[in-house]
């Protein structure tokens, strides 16, 4: 089998770590593997399939050889030195937002439009973790009956924000649980243990969140439904870890809620946990305490919705994931293996 030359750029990160882990785990014909990240990273030590890899610094000449490019970086790092990577002959598959609604750029997530990431010209993105999450059960429902509309509120966790977020909850947990004053916040707005933050991103000049027009403008690309309306709330909550979502679907035709979970439980990349009458919470619902550190959407509470004034063409369901898995680190080797293939 070919081996390729492949680098994490951002490798240090809570993404380039699962990218490094989800590389093993899929067992990617890696030849060798290059660990990019800041001058100040450089030297330090990673282990890959029991080997340790010295970190270089993130600079043009790093990707000199390189067949691919996993990006795990911030928006300002991408677009300076991804395009230096496409100069050197490497496909790039980034998880920033610099790139996503790029005309010339797919958007993917693999079990929607994995044909698209065939058109590239030499960079593929990776969606915001929250469209992956919720597009990948609305996929196999929009095949069946033609999604129109979405109202959704999401529920994300400390992961969202890296590592610096999720250490940021463990301190205020700990300090919390010692009686300690909670320490002044910096990965987010505002305390985060024992609260709820309705804000991730900068407000628009009708309101609404960076975060939050990203599924509108992301789902219509990579749905190829440029008509698509959207209407989504994000919130940061005291978890650590996979981010959950309440969706409320519309449909252009007739489908009930018998159809649609058995659609959901046979769809790629669902877990349809469904039995409101199961005697344990974990067989009832999703619960981002079971899904994390796997790569399924797990998805429940499917119900009609009973606002909608013609209630066999509305769905609602509730579903849970890992944002640092399939809501990054997956789904970019999963579009990496999809190139390979």
């Amino acid at each position: 089998m070919k081996q390729y030359t492949i680098a994490i750029l951002g490798a240090t990160g809570a993404v380039g770590t699962q990218m490094l882990q989800c590389l093993e785990e899929q067992d990617v014909p890696v030849g060798e593997l290059r660990l990019l990240a800041s001058a100040r990273s450089a030297g330090k030590l990673m282990t890959f399939k029991g080997e340790e890899i010295a970190i270089q610094e993130a600079r043009p000449e790093a990707f000199q050889g390189c067949d691919f490019v996993l990006g795990a970086a911030d928006d300002a790092i991408a677009r300076e030195l991804l395009p230096k990577a496409v100069e050197a002959g490497a496909v790039v598959i980034d998880n920033s937002h610099a790139f996503r609604l790029d005309p010339d750029v797919p958007l993917v997530v693999p079990e929607v439009n994995g044909a698209d990431a065939l058109a590239h010209h030499g960079i593929i993105a990776n969606p915001n973790c929250a469209t992956i999450i919720g597009l990948v059960p609305t996929w196999p429902l929009h095949l069946a009956a033609g999604v129109t509309r979405m109202i959704v509120s999401t529920y994300q966790a400390a992961s969202g924000t890296g590592a610096p977020g999720m250490a940021e909850l463990e301190a205020q947990i700990q300090a919390m649980g010692r009686g300690e004053d909670i320490p002044e916040p910096h990965a987010f707005a505002a305390q985060l243990v024992s609260n709820l933050i309705p804000q991730i991103g900068g407000f628009d000049g009708e309101g609404y969140t960076s975060e939050e027009m990203k599924l509108q403008n992301e789902g219509r690309k990579i749905m190829h439904l440029p008509e698509l309306r959207v209407n989504c709330t994000c919130v940061r909550v005291p978890v650590m870890r996979s981010h959950s979502e309440s969706i409320t679907l519309e449909f252009e035709r007739d489908i009930t809620v018998e159809e649609a979970r058995e659609i959901l439980a046979v769809a790629p990349g669902v877990k349809l946990v469904d039995d409101r009458d199961a005697a344990s919470a974990h067989d009832r619902f999703p619960m981002p305490l079971d899904t994390s550190d796997q790569d399924l959407i797990w998805v429940g509470r499917l119900r009609r919705d009973i606002s909608n004034p013609e209630p066999a063409r509305g769905i609602t369901f509730w579903c849970c994931g890992d944002q640092i898995r399939k809501g990054a680190a997956t789904n970019a080797v999963q579009i990496l293996k999809l190139l390979l293939a």
